[in-house]
């Protein structure tokens, strides 16, 4: 039972460490959406961290203390990107069905998500942006994603429900069919996200179900 707070108490005026915890998170995530959108908007080239201060009315050392310099900030914004393709291929992989339908749902979330802005940042981003520290690591976590579209596709032709094919071909081609939304899709366009990535996948999936 919590115990009853006397008549005479005052609500402290000083923030809990949870609280500044809490607002220190609110305000870095509002720096990386800002920074995200230009990134994909102009170009991380043509973005510079002033700009996002700008848009969002603050200093650019601010940015600098919630994020750290211009790389630092894009490096952030793709692996954001690339957690959330982690994310779908380790619980598509995890969930009931045989190869093609957890294939088709990994795809169907990869598509998805190439029409949000930390996905589209990846797309958006090539290695010549980053320093080469950062473009190793850039490619090594992309390596992983690729790895986890391979793994979906050899599930399916080894119970069978995709007819056999290269397994490396098809990621390339799977993946490179469905990375194209990040770059042309309008988020004010006539077809929502959902729409474009039901199309999309199954398109892409007649050509992987086995012939009768």
């Amino acid at each position: 039972m919590t115990a009853a707070l006397p008549d005479n108490h005052v609500p402290s005026p000083f923030r809990t460490r949870e609280q500044r915890s809490a607002e220190r998170a609110e305000k870095r995530e509002a720096v990386l959406r800002a920074a995200v959108r230009m990134f994909n908007a102009r170009g991380f080239h043509a973005t510079s961290l002033d700009d996002v201060a700008a848009s969002l009315g603050i200093s650019k050392p601010t940015i600098y203390h919630y994020l750290g310099n211009k790389e630092q900030v894009l490096i952030e914004c793709v692996t954001r990107g690339l957690e959330l393709l982690s994310v779908a291929a380790e619980e598509v992989r995890a969930a009931p069905g045989d190869g093609l339908t957890r294939l088709r749902a990994f795809l169907h979330r990869y598509a998805r998500l190439m029409m949000d802005d930390y996905c589209r940042c990846v797309v958006r981003t090539g290695d010549e942006s980053l320093s080469p520290e950062g473009a190793a690591l850039f490619r090594a976590r992309k390596r992983g994603i690729d790895q986890s579209l391979r793994a979906l596709i050899a599930d399916g032709v080894a119970d069978g429900s995709i007819a056999p094919v290269d397994v490396r071909m098809a990621a390339f081609m799977l993946a490179g069919a469905l990375n194209w939304p990040g770059r042309w899709h309008d988020p004010a366009g006539p077809m929502s996200p959902e729409a474009i990535a039901d199309a999309l996948v199954d398109l892409l999936i007649r050509g992987l179900a086995p012939r009768a």
